[in-house]
This record gives structure tokens, sequence and C-alpha cells, in this order.
């Protein structure tokens, strides 16, 4: 059963807890980090061994009597226990500075008898918030340090508990992999999720945007971009590991880290792709409510337009000109003359009304117009969408490998 993740709440700015000048590797953690919670694992093919240490030199005890041993770092909150644990498996003190200092990038690191991989795990509630995973390699242990209390990795405790796929017949590389699998697979229900926001802020805008569908989308991009740096240079990290020659990783593993490389390289497509969706978005808002304000010019150009001769018609007769000439507006003393001005005031708005909507700027000839207008202009974006030729994006890897189709999620094989 999946154990509740537990989130504070981050501050998104840069901040660093050692001060310029300070000695390298040293290990200040954050003082409103979670204090540690360690759980242990060991096992191997007919082995299996998992328990919650409530002193780190019981770790000391668990290695050595299986095959692997994976220890499991749950809160930054003491420094003892990561020295603890650090001496134990002869952990570097600049790998250890790392795993305090939160902000790191995504990242693959050789040490003398170990590798120090970085990752981060997303996680979306109202918002995507972001947890560095610290990942130590070494030829018969994996360990891991967690921000926070709760993971993604219940799917591999329930591989190793119920002895499923080849996991505990394989070495301590393929358990780096199956965690490092957990993290990039976790970032699918993510991606799925702003696909959804998308489509209805997409409905929103088309049907009724307001003030609170430009916020939604600025989210939506903020949330995007802080997906897009995560997962951008995890690719480079996986691609790194299953690349170069690493006496840790075999060559089977890393058959399964190309898959992992390619779960990257389709969540990166996604997001690039939602990305520009979310743009897209935006300018329709832009473009809305620019019809909106046209809508309304037009109506109240309309109006003014109709009362110009109604206007012009009253302004000729108001102005008094003396009636005992012939020429100066004999009308003024018919009997008719009041009965004929407003008659000609009707005939020429009548007449301008006719005349704007033979031309289709009124009445429902004009929504008509638009409507056919607006629908040809999407069908012609369709049949071009549907037209035009895959293009190479970014997220294509270094031997042209075309990512698959954003809708599919894909697992890894086998754990």
């Amino acid at each position: 059963m999946t154990r509740p993740r537990h989130r504070r709440h981050r501050k998104t700015r840069f901040s660093r807890r050692t001060k310029p000048g300070d000695l390298p590797g040293l290990v200040r953690p954050d003082p409103a980090a979670p204090p540690p919670v360690v759980h242990v694992i060991a096992y191997g093919p007919d082995d299996f061994i998992e328990r919650r240490v409530t002193d780190c030199h019981q770790v000391s005890e668990l290695v050595g009597k299986a095959a692997v041993t994976w220890v499991n770092v749950e809160g930054l909150g003491n420094a003892e226990t990561i020295h603890t644990i650090g001496n134990l498996f002869h952990l570097h003190p600049l790998a250890l500075e790392d795993v305090v200092n939160t902000h790191q990038r995504p990242k693959a690191e050789q040490y003398h008898g170990f590798l120090f991989i970085v990752a981060r795990m997303a996680e979306l509630h109202e918002r995507c918030s972001m947890e560095q995973v610290s990942l130590f390699l070494g030829r018969n242990f994996v360990v891991t340090f967690l921000e926070d209390p709760g993971d993604a990795f219940e799917t591999v405790r329930q591989h190793l508990r119920q002895k499923q796929g080849r996991i505990r017949a394989a070495g301590a590389g393929y358990l780096a992999y199956a965690l490092l699998d957990a993290v990039v697979d976790a970032y699918f229900p993510i991606v799925e999720e702003f696909g959804e926001r998308l489509d209805s802020l997409e409905d929103e805008v088309v049907a009724d945007p307001d003030r609170s569908t430009i916020a939604k989308a600025h989210r939506v991009k903020r949330e995007l971009r802080t997906l897009r740096r995560a997962i951008w240079p995890l690719r480079e990290a996986i691609n790194s590991l299953s690349r170069d020659e690493h006496e840790l990783i075999d060559d089977e593993t890393r058959v399964y880290l190309r898959d992992c490389y390619d779960h990257t390289v389709q969540i990166i497509d996604i997001v690039e792709t939602y990305r520009e969706l979310d743009a897209d978005l935006t300018d329709l808002y832009l473009s809305s409510l620019s019809n909106r304000l046209n809508e309304v010019m037009k109506v109240l150009t309309i109006i003014a337009t109709i009362f110009m001769p109604m206007s012009f018609i009253a302004s000729v007769y108001g102005m008094n000109f003396n009636t005992a000439s012939p020429f100066n507006m004999p009308e003024l003393n018919w009997p008719f003359g009041y009965l004929f001005a407003l008659a000609l005031m009707v005939v020429s708005t009548l007449g301008m009304l006719v005349y704007f909507r033979w031309k289709g700027w009124v009445g429902p000839h004009s929504l008509e117009r638009r409507a056919r207008a607006a629908r040809a202009a999407a069908l012609a974006t369709d049949e071009e969408e549907e037209q035009t030729p895959v293009h190479r994006t970014a997220a294509h890897d270094a031997h042209g490998h075309e990512p698959p189709p954003p809708v599919a999620h894909l697992r890894s094989t086998d754990q």
C-alpha cells in the first residue's frame, strides 16, 4: 500500500544554506526539513529483509547479509544521520553536500566506487511541486535520500516483496534503474492532468472567456515550465548512464535504461506540445477580447452612423432663417413641414438599415457569415495539421529516433 506523501510548502526562489567561503563538503540541512526516517531492504534471489531502523548504526548490521542493500532515507533534517550513512558506504562529502542543497540540477556523476545520480520527483495537487531525489549506486548497495516522507517507489517495493520480474535476481544497477524509471513514470499522470486542464481551458476560451481564464493559462504555463526544467536535464543524465561505460551498470541494464530514456523523450515531447498549446490559447484569448471590442465598436459605429443623417436634417431645419425670402426655407411655413422632416429622418434611417443588412453588417446574415468563416478557418487549420509532416524536434534523440505519440503511456519492461 502506498504511503501518504506529506509535503511542506517550498519557496520557489533559489536558496543555498552554505555561506560564501565555507569549506567544501559541508553538510548543513534546512532547519525546516523533517527528521529522517530510514528504511532498509536487503535482498537476493532467495533472501529478503525489510526493516525500518531507528538508529543509523543498525544499518551496518544489515549490510552484507544479502546480495543487494537498499537504504532509503526520507527527510534531511539531521546532519548526523546523513554523515553516518555517508561514512558507512564511503560516500564523498561533496556528494553529501549536494544532497542537502536541494536545488541541484538532475545529473549523473561518477565518483570512486559509486555513482551519484540526482533526479527530481514530481507531484501535482493544486500546483506542481518538485522534490529532489539523490541516489547513490555502489557495487552491492543503493542509497536514496528524499526531502520528505513518501515517494513513488512503492511499485518497486512490491516487486521486491513479491519477487516479480528479474529485480531480485539482478544486481544493484538494475535496482537503480527501477527507481529512476519509477520517478520518470510518475510524470505521465501529471502531464495527462495538464492535458485535461488545457482542454477545459480551450472550451472556456472559445465559449465565454474572462479575466480568470488568462490567469489559469499563465498558471499552467508556469507549471509546464517547472516540468520542463526538471525533465530536460534528467534525459541527459539517463542518456549518459545508458551510453557511457560504467562498471556498476551491466550491458543488460543499459537496455532498460534506454527504455527509460525513451520515456523521458516522450514526456519532453508532450510538455513542449502543451506549452505551444498554452501559448495558442493565450493568443486565442487576446483575439477573442479584440473581437468582442470590435463588436462593441461596430454597434456604436452603426448607432452613430444612423443618427448622422437625422442630426443633419434636424440641424438644417433648426437654423432659423428669415422666411420672408422665397429662398430661405419656404417649407418652414408649410403646414406639413414638420411631418416632412420627420418622414425624411425615418426614410434615411430605414434606407441605411437596409443597406447595412444588404452588406451583411447587421442582422442574422452577419452572424451566419461569421460562423461560416470561423468553421472554414477551423477546417482549413485541421486539414493543414493533417497534411503537415512531422518535423524533427528537440525531443528526438541523438540517433534520430522519433518519440512515440503523446497519448500513449509507456511502461517499463519486466521490473
